[in-house]
């Protein structure tokens, strides 16, 4: 890009007017014009990055079994998902109380969680990742709590069912452990993201189950009773949330026979997608853990995400032009890629691999994530990449 003026033009741009590639539109060639095409435009891919030095594995991290208030029990919750849906990683994640009228997950309900988490996992092959979900009022009603290895021991606080700012905060610092809220949107299962002290934001959010995405108030893929301002991704992104995203199924009947009749958005369950080296426990948490991951419906998509180099989930400072390429295959045709550049639909295209460049920071931290929507009705969401402004330039 040799332009000297393009900067001053425009905030925006693509390798398409490139020097090369306008030589050859410019030509005058008169051979075979396919060929001539086809090498033109060729000159886009010098500006692409070397293949993604990761893998992409696909999981469903939240639902319940029979030790709470789902349908199936351990054995088949873990069978479905691995055998079934021959999905690469997953979670069981039983409420701690167990259920209205029923033993709470405390005890020896926790011990065979434990157990069955580590008799599944295969590394290589099939993660397991032992979690559970922790009523954690007031900060985060619905909390999924996840851990790096299969012998954690769940937490207790002053009161069940509720959380301190400082056991919270005590939880949060922890890096065998990762914290993700859902139905954050909901008046009573949700949390009040406008309003929670910054320090206190989770690495991820479930962006969406079945009909309650958590994107942003009025999004398409919300269906629920109770929707309430504060209580979506982008509020905390706009308050400065480094703030990722996963999305999963709350399944509550995996693997049985009566299995609810869903209609509408509400078919489509969420699955996660991680970005790792290898399919192993400690991989799949790192990946978790570092948001190089994504959400998305059913089926499978899969996004290579990067700016300047950098993965989906990174920070980095801001020291030349920015660079976003992009590339999204599924298992559907894409309808539409939408960039959403600090809360906002910035550039849409349905172009499933290109390189755009952005000429502007628009604040001290910057932040880009991609919407995906396919021709199905489905949507997938990636964890955003944060550019601080280099203040030496």
């Amino acid at each position: 890009m040799k332009n000297q003026e393009r900067k001053q033009a425009r905030r925006y741009d693509t390798p398409y007017r490139c020097r090369e590639l306008t030589a050859g539109v410019y030509s005058g060639y008169a051979g075979d014009r396919q060929k001539r095409i086809e090498e033109t435009f060729a000159h886009e891919k010098e500006f692409y990055p070397e293949k993604s030095r990761y893998h992409i594995y696909f999981g469903d991290i939240h639902g319940h079994s029979s030790l709470s208030d789902g349908s199936p029990d351990i054995d088949a919750y873990y069978k479905d998902i691995r055998d079934r849906e021959k999905l690469d990683f997953c979670a069981l994640t039983d409420h701690d109380h167990g259920g209205v009228g029923r033993s709470e997950l405390f005890g020896e309900k926790w011990e065979l969680t434990k157990q069955k988490a580590a008799e599944y996992y295969e590394p290589g092959r099939f993660t397991t990742i032992l979690g559970y979900e922790r009523d954690s009022y007031p900060w985060y009603n619905n909390l999924v709590v996840y851990f790096a290895g299969h012998d954690g021991e769940m937490l207790r606080g002053a009161v069940d069912g509720e959380i301190t700012r400082e056991e919270l905060l005590a939880a949060l610092r922890r890096e065998d452990l990762l914290l993700v809220p859902h139905d954050t949107y909901n008046l009573t299962a949700g949390a009040d993201l406008g309003t929670i002290p910054p320090e206190l934001f989770t690495p991820l959010i479930e962006i969406y189950s079945r009909g309650d995405s958590a994107e942003y108030f009025g999004n398409p893929c919300n269906t629920e009773v109770f929707r309430c301002e504060g209580g979506f991704w982008q509020d905390a992104l706009k308050r400065g949330a480094r703030m990722g995203c996963i999305a999963a199924s709350d399944d509550h009947f995996r693997g049985v026979k009566d299995f609810p009749n869903y209609s509408g958005i509400d078919v489509f369950a969420g699955k996660t997608a991680v970005l790792a080296e290898e399919n192993t426990l400690e991989a799949v948490f790192g990946a978790l853990k570092a948001r190089r991951c994504y959400g998305f419906m059913d089926g499978r998509v899969w996004i290579d995400f990067r700016i300047n180099g950098h993965y989906m989930g990174e920070e980095f400072t801001d020291s030349k032009d920015r660079s976003l390429y992009i590339k999204v295959e599924a298992d559907a045709p894409v309808k539409t890629i939408t960039v959403v550049k600090n809360c906002r639909n910035y550039i849409e295209t349905r172009q499933t691999e290109l390189m755009i460049f952005d000429y502007r920071a628009e604040q001290e931290t910057d932040h880009y994530y991609l919407r995906v929507e396919l021709a199905d009705g489905r949507f997938a969401w990636t964890s955003p990449i944060w550019i601080m402004a280099d203040k030496k330039k």
